[in-house]
């Protein structure tokens, strides 16, 4: 199973939209795939989930519970034997995974009370709760994790559980100035957490091919000796439809011009054998 997150600590660069349409793309290739939305905005497990999602909330089996029962004490998967009599059933991983109404695509979703829980989380040292989760999970071949826009807990814990990471990266100056920082982040994790951690690359978001100053911001990317995806996806209004309809590019319209593009980008981290 391939574990990509879609990383940048800088809000508005498209990590979501672009973490839910591989995804969706993934999955309408025939790969089984999940999402793990550790934003507390929630926004792709509502992108995903659509109605459904406020009553995944209700029933409590979100990435919040999952984390919340790994501060009860013990290992969420197992009892203790030395007091069994006393241990509650911990629930399995899967119980906190979500089929969308696509076939072949998951949700595990978010919750806003993740901001809330950070702080416990960081005191109890669960940095490789996430990790140790999706190791137990089989039948699947792909999962993409949607991060916050912070190098927070919930940040850190996606990097240490995936193998490939993906930056977004939206052409202004502020993107530029962040995203060498996102790179000594990465890179302390790589040193002292998760080694396996490979970058696949930048991919450039919300680009305008005819304006001259994009073009500029990635020439200049590209002289730093940054690894910038070959694959650009483009500044398009389709996007806020298929966010207003739930219902991702590959699914609302297959020929679309941005559906090209995402397709082109996942075939292009398939050609580095990722799948």
């Amino acid at each position: 199973m391939v574990c990509r997150v879609i990383f940048n600590k800088k809000g508005g660069v498209g990590k979501t939209t672009i973490t839910c349409n591989l995804a969706a793309i993934s999955a309408s290739s025939g790969q089984k795939t999940i999402v793990v939305d550790l934003d507390p905005q929630a926004n792709a497990s509502q992108y995903l989930l659509r109605d459904r999602y406020n009553e995944i909330k209700e029933q409590g089996r979100t990435i919040f519970d999952f984390f919340k029962a790994s501060l009860d004490g013990g290992s969420i998967f197992e009892f203790n034997p030395f007091f069994s009599h006393l241990s509650s059933p911990r629930p399995e991983p899967e119980s906190f995974i979500h089929q969308t109404r696509f076939d072949n695509l998951y949700v595990i979703p978010s919750h806003s009370g993740l901001a809330d829980l950070e702080a416990q989380l960081v005191s109890k040292h669960k940095i490789y709760k996430l990790k140790e989760m999706l190791e137990k999970i089989s039948g699947f071949e792909a999962v993409f994790i949607d991060t916050p826009p912070a190098m927070n807990f919930f940040s850190q814990s996606a990097l240490i559980a995936a193998s490939r990471c993906l930056i977004p990266f939206d052409c202004d100056a502020f993107s530029k100035d962040a995203i060498f920082d996102v790179g000594k982040h990465i890179g302390d994790i790589q040193r002292d957490h998760n080694n396996a951690l490979i970058v696949e690359g930048i991919i450039v978001n919300q680009f305008m091919a005819r304006a001259a100053y994009p073009k500029k911001i990635v020439d200049e990317l590209k002289a730093d000796g940054l690894p910038i995806l070959a694959t650009k996806i483009s500044s398009s209004v389709k996007i806020r439809e298929s966010h207003h309809e739930s219902t991702p590019m590959i699914f609302l319209s297959p020929g679309h011009k941005l559906t090209q593009e995402y397709q082109a980008l996942y075939d292009e981290i398939s050609r580095k054998g990722q799948f």
